[in-house]
């Protein structure tokens, strides 16, 4: 019988597939990730069916989409499902040893989910119980207690700064090492799952000096604005006029630029602390029997459409970096580009397979060692007035608001920047008859209400009105910066 192939696993949060140097940007410097790319398999239509964190990290150490794993709403207190083995699991069942380093955002935070071992950083979000997290331990037995977040800023906004103490000390070089030093300790009787979790370059923005310095003279590119955004304000889906507002400091170029800067030299920084991890499995002798795949949970808008953040379902926010490389001995065909509709539940039997283990019955993903491909993608988030839906096949896009029964509709054949929204043309009557069709038969629970005799009826139109927003009792984007910020502890 063939000898396992150990297996590492490294995502990154709010990363979109279009900041990488491989896939066409010349603005950002992604070298390690431009060469892993060019050495294996770069997904170009890899998916976030639900942007936001938690739902996302479900569906990948699941294999399963948000109705089964029972989340599209952020439940920030939602245990895993007690009668879904994880992708850890799975792995230790089959004689691996498995090990998470980083950001697993699931509760209770200590959980391992399945995992040997779990070395954890949960970005300041302390809950129920749990005082510390192993990164915090770390800078506390290093004389820099409660200091994580002293560099002032919010985890969820994007003004910038140097980092306030040494590189080492930065939660990247932290986990980075973490993850080294895991590798170095394998058990050389036993296959190894490794798991390597960046919480960036998802805000705070607080890269070390050196990397900002790589992007002082860089001119970056005015963000790309749809032509429907300048629409009457009122026809404007509510969800998308609640998330423009959050990030109105930012409507200036110039502000924009502050932003991109240090969004760009935290994602440099990662690439080149995974050349130590790499080189690491080199050193070590592993490199050659060990399956690599980097991803992201979802993307970041960045100023696209006049948004930061995700929550939305435009290409920046749902479409992430999927690139897979794996030893030469799995067969698989590299130095390629696959157009395939990828999404995070593919990456459990994706691994699996590759390391030549059987995949469970119940996971809903697909293979990418396998020919298959799916017709398209459904997309869900929120369940309240910011609620969206999606179906994306390769080549068109349609985003439904039920808020006022929204329906926009790209073709990214031909307008990949979603700049035209073609719902309104007769030319594209039947593709959007189509997609609609789709979108009903995948609809369930609370949604089912919006369709009537077979058709979506939605919800009446809601102006947005920033004041009354908060008075609406939704407390986690209130204040998104100065109430969610985060001091010395």
């Amino acid at each position: 019988m063939a000898e396992k192939k150990n297996v590492l696993l490294i995502t990154v949060d709010q990363w979109s597939a279009n900041y990488l140097g491989c896939a066409g940007n010349n603005e950002i410097l992604t070298p390690s990730l431009d060469e892993l790319s060019r050495y294996g398999i770069r997904y170009s239509n890899a998916i976030s069916s639900t942007p936001v964190c938690i739902p996302a990290r479900r569906e990948l150490m699941l294999g399963v989409t948000s109705k089964t794993h029972g989340d599209r709403k952020f439940c920030e207190t939602l245990p895993m499902p007690c009668d879904i083995p994880s992708m850890a699991q799975v792995f230790r069942n089959e004689g691996y040893q498995a090990v998470a380093v980083g950001k697993l955002h699931v509760f209770p935070q200590r959980d391992r989910i399945g995992f040997d071992d779990v070395i954890l950083h949960e970005e300041g979000r302390h809950k129920e119980g749990m005082k510390q997290d192993d990164y915090e331990r770390f800078l506390a037995r290093n004389n820099h207690a409660g200091e994580e977040m002293a560099h002032g800023m919010c985890n969820n906004n994007y003004f910038y700064r140097p980092f306030h103490l040494e590189e080492k000390y930065t939660a990247t070089n932290w986990a980075t090492r973490e993850m080294c030093e895991m590798i170095m300790r394998k058990d050389p009787t036993r296959p190894a799952f490794w798991y390597l979790s960046y919480a960036a370059p998802h805000p705070p923005l607080a890269p070390p000096k050196e990397y900002l310095e790589m992007y002082d003279q860089m001119e970056f590119s005015k963000p790309l604005e749809g032509e429907w955004t300048k629409e009457d304000p009122e026809k404007l889906p509510f969800a998308y006029q609640y998330y423009k507002n959050l990030y109105n400091w930012f409507d200036k170029n110039n502000r924009i630029d502050i932003a991109k800067k240090a969004y760009y030299a935290t994602c440099t920084y990662i690439d080149h602390q995974l050349r130590l991890v790499i080189g690491t499995l080199r050193e070590q002798g592993l490199l050659e029997d060990t399956i690599i795949l980097f991803t992201a949970d979802h993307g970041e808008m960045l100023g696209t459409h006049g948004l930061f953040g995700k929550f939305l379902m435009y290409e920046n926010s749902v479409k992430i970096p999927f690139i897979l490389s794996p030893p030469a001995s799995c067969g698989m065909v590299c130095n390629r580009v696959d157009d395939r509709i990828v999404e995070l539940r593919d990456v459990m039997p994706t691994l699996l397979t590759l390391a030549g283990l059987k995949v469970p019955d119940y996971v809903e993903g697909i293979s990418l060692t396998e020919p298959d491909h799916r017709e398209y993608t459904y997309g869900e988030l929120w369940e309240d007035d910011r609620a969206t839906r999606m179906i994306r096949t390769k080549t068109r896009k349609l985003i439904y608001y039920p808020v006022g029964n929204i329906f926009q509709l790209f073709d990214l054949e031909k307008d990949p920047n979603e700049l035209k929204d073609v719902s309104g043309d007769p030319a594209y009557a039947d593709c959007l008859n189509d997609l609609k069709a789709k979108l009903i038969k995948e609809l369930y629970g609370s949604d089912l209400s919006l369709i009537k005799d077979g058709k979506l009826e939605g919800l009446p139109q809601k102006k947005y009105d920033f004041s009354a927003s908060l008075q609406d009792g939704n407390k986690l984007f209130q204040g998104r910066d100065m109430l969610l910020q985060r001091g010395y502890r």
